[in-house]
């Protein structure tokens, strides 16, 4: 039985990410757009798999005034990529009756829902909580790494900190992967090494080590696939990251996981989140795993990003880190002020470093355990609000 709002008729991707949160709401679901028979006047609750496939019907029943509307419900995105994706499909520009439920942060002028979805679910996977429990039984102020610093598909802010770090001598120091080594088009930041600016146009690929990654995909780490580029040169591929996280002929969400060896033998996680340039944050499993597993942090992020987990009601290390960078609104100057406060964190007693973070990384562990129940409990509230609100025609 659906719960009732203000008598709109609900349809629900059965396969959009929170699908079982809006549940109680739906009057009818579906699993594959080309095959359902459309309810007039409804909204539709659309998952971004049916959306890419399915566009322009969605477009032409907005248009034609069949549906009252959509709701993208793309928790998994948010930020910049949800913005792309808006800027680039007219589906969202038929009419004034579309909307997002996001990641992430967006313009105020879009309108949206927020939901935390990374947050929420970074606790779902038993193998996190005995990933959680191996780290507290393991923990030490004696790590052979100075820190972790994993790194997925090529992004400018992660292709800079690669190469500021090996140039500094730092990367052999670390833990660290690089999933993609395709060149990054866009963005403004240069890399400026000593004064000079150089190209950091990529990167290349690299695992971690074998004994460090999540057990189901170790075995992938010793395969890295090859590609033949047109002139039959031979090199890795560009896709490692799907490589890595195909278990059983089948790509999963791999980077979910926690593998808590490669957190008890580094001092600190430096993160590098999906957004950095674009102003409004986007807080992902990259965050959420270091704090979860209770591993200090630095996160390379838009202007602003700690600002907004203060206001979320966690705490950040700026007791022992000059977290001032937050501020910076200049990308450029960010990142290099980022990266220098790495290497100064770097030459420092990193065992009493541990020991001075300790207290707030046990606070957000809690913080966030306390969180995700929260805001899985106040979504049907805020749910019914936001379509009520949105649709109030």
């Amino acid at each position: 039985m659906n719960i009732m709002l203000d008598n709109h008729k609900i349809v629900l991707d059965y396969f959009c990410e929170i699908h079982r949160l809006i549940e109680p709401f739906a009057d009818k679901r579906f699993f594959e757009l080309s095959q359902h028979e459309v309810v007039p006047g409804a909204i539709y609750i659309i998952g971004r798999n049916q959306f890419n496939l399915h566009k322009h019907k969605i477009q032409e029943w907005v248009n034609t005034g069949t549906i009252k509307g959509f709701v993208l419900c793309n928790p998994a995105e948010g930020s910049e990529p949800m913005m792309w994706m808006y800027n680039r499909d007219q589906a969202f520009h038929a009419s004034t009756h579309t909307t997002f439920i996001s990641g992430g942060d967006l313009p105020p002028e879009v309108t949206h829902m927020l939901f935390e979805h990374f947050g929420v679910v970074v606790h779902d996977y038993e193998e996190n909580l005995q990933a959680i429990k191996h780290y507290e039984q393991n923990y030490s102020l004696d790590r052979p790494y100075k820190f972790l610093f994993l790194n997925g598909r090529p992004r400018l802010h992660r292709i800079y900190l690669l190469k500021q770090l090996q140039m500094s001598g730092l990367l052999d120091q670390a833990l660290w992967s690089n999933l993609g080594d395709g060149p990054v088009f866009n963005g403004n930041i240069k890399l400026n090494y000593k004064g000079r600016y150089l190209p950091n146009d990529s990167f290349p690929l690299h695992y971690l080590p074998p004994e460090y990654e999540v057990d189901r995909y170790r075995n992938a780490t010793t395969m890295i696939p090859k590609k033949v580029d047109a002139q039959g040169a031979v090199g890795p591929d560009l896709y490692a990251k799907q490589h890595l996280f195909t278990a059983n002929n089948k790509y999963e969400w791999g980077e979910i996981y926690i593998e808590p060896r490669a957190y008890e033998h580094t001092y600190f996680s430096l993160v590098t989140e999906t957004v950095f340039e674009y102003p409004y944050s986007f807080r992902t499993e990259k965050l959420w795993k270091p704090i979860a597993i209770g591993h200090p942090w630095i996160t390379v992020a838009n202007r602003g990003f700690y600002r907004d987990l203060h206001n979320l009601g966690f705490q950040t290390f700026g007791h022992v880190i000059d977290e001032s960078f937050d501020s910076i609104d200049n990308n450029q100057a960010r990142i290099e002020r980022i990266a220098q406060v790495v290497e100064d964190l770097c030459s420092q007693d990193l065992a009493s470093f541990l020991k001075e973070c300790y207290t707030v990384c046990k606070y957000n562990q809690q913080h966030l355990i306390e969180s995700r129940i929260k805001w899985r409990q106040e979504f049907p509230d805020r749910f019914q609000q936001f379509i009520n609100e949105r649709f109030r025609f």
